[in-house]
Formats: structure tokens, sequence, C-alpha cells
């Protein structure tokens, strides 16, 4: 039989069935080898590049931004509730919710816009912090690039009051975040782990 024939013949007994089936004696690795992508591929491992760090600078500031924002915003509409009904001078109920909805609306939006903003600048803060300085090499604490980045945060935050209030707002987030880690140290959860802000 010459090799066209075998050819024809393979070609029209159509695709070749499992090897529990035919024994597995028909069946050429090359007509399913493009499928699978064993051809052409040195025979090496395939490594994932793993981000042991977590997720990226972009993904982090979006999410801390956002979540930030909805809850301060939140807390900020239920001052701006208890507010609005203490500061109603009459007792209507249009008035009433007026003021209530003005106070909400101007506390809630406030709040969340500073929020926002302080964590978005934390998140950057961190990202250069761990990038250029790298304190992971030097120190086995993972608090390090939190802790600098709160610090900076808190000193961007209130740098129009003088250098005194800066510090004294660096040190306030600094300490946040240090209290943040050992609460977490004393209650025996990996300091982190939450994936939000500093926790």
């Amino acid at each position: 039989m010459s090799s066209s024939s075998e050819e024809r013949n393979f070609l029209e007994s159509g695709p070749p069935l499992p090897p529990s089936l035919m024994g597995g004696a028909n069946i050429q690795l090359g007509t399913v080898a493009p499928a699978l992508g064993t051809i052409g591929y040195a025979p090496e491992p395939d490594y994932l590049d793993y981000n042991l760090k977590g997720r990226g600078v972009s993904e982090k500031m979006f999410a801390n931004t956002g979540a930030s924002y909805v809850i301060a915003t939140f807390i900020g509409g239920a001052m701006g509730l208890r507010s609005g009904l203490a500061a109603t001078p009459n007792s209507r109920m249009r008035v009433k919710l007026n003021s209530v909805l003005n106070h909400c609306s101007k506390i809630g939006s406030k709040s969340g816009n500073a929020v926002g903003v302080l964590s978005l600048v934390y998140t950057l803060y961190e990202w250069g912090v761990e990038e250029t300085l790298k304190p992971d090499r030097y120190f086995n604490n993972e608090a390090i690039s939190p802790t600098i980045a709160a610090f900076l945060t808190g000193a961007t935050y209130k740098s129009m009051a003088g250098p005194r209030v800066a510090a004294l707002a660096g040190t306030i987030g600094a300490g946040m975040v240090g209290a943040t880690y050992i609460g977490c140290t004393l209650a025996g959860v990996p300091y982190g782990t939450k994936g939000f802000l500093f926790f």
C-alpha cells in the first residue's frame, strides 16, 4: 500500500477514536497535537509569574478609593441626618425633610470626598515606598510600608497648616497603622490579609 492511499484512508476514516476503543494503535499525535499545543514548543516547564505581593497598584487604588468613599459617604450621611434633625427650627415635616436632605448631602459628600482622596494618596504612597525603598529586603515586618505611607499621607493632608501640624497629622496616621498592626497581632489575625488599606 502506498503512502498516498494510507493518507486517504486515514482522512476518510474521520477523527481518531479514544485509545480505549481501538487500543491506541491508529491515533497519530501529529493530527491532535496542534490543538493540544505539543508541537513547536521546547520541552521545558512553564512557570507562571505570580505576584506574591497581591494585587497591582491600580487595582488596589480603585478598590481602596471606592470602598473608602462609599463607607465615608454613608457615615457622613448618618451624621448629616443627626445634625439635620437637631438643626431644624420648625416642626413641620417638609421643613425637617429639607433640612435633613441638605445636611446629609453636604456632610456625606464632603466626608466621602475627603476620605476617598486620602485613600488614593495613601495607596500611591504605599506603592511608591514599596517600589523605591523596598523595606521587605531589610525588615521582616509587613507594617513598614503602610506606616511610612500613612505618615506621608497625614503630613501631605495637613501640609498647608504648617510643619508642626503636618508632622502631628503624619504621626496620627502612622499611629493608626501601628494600632491596627498590634490589634491584628494580639487577635491572631495575619496583618494585611483583608486587602483594604492597612487592614
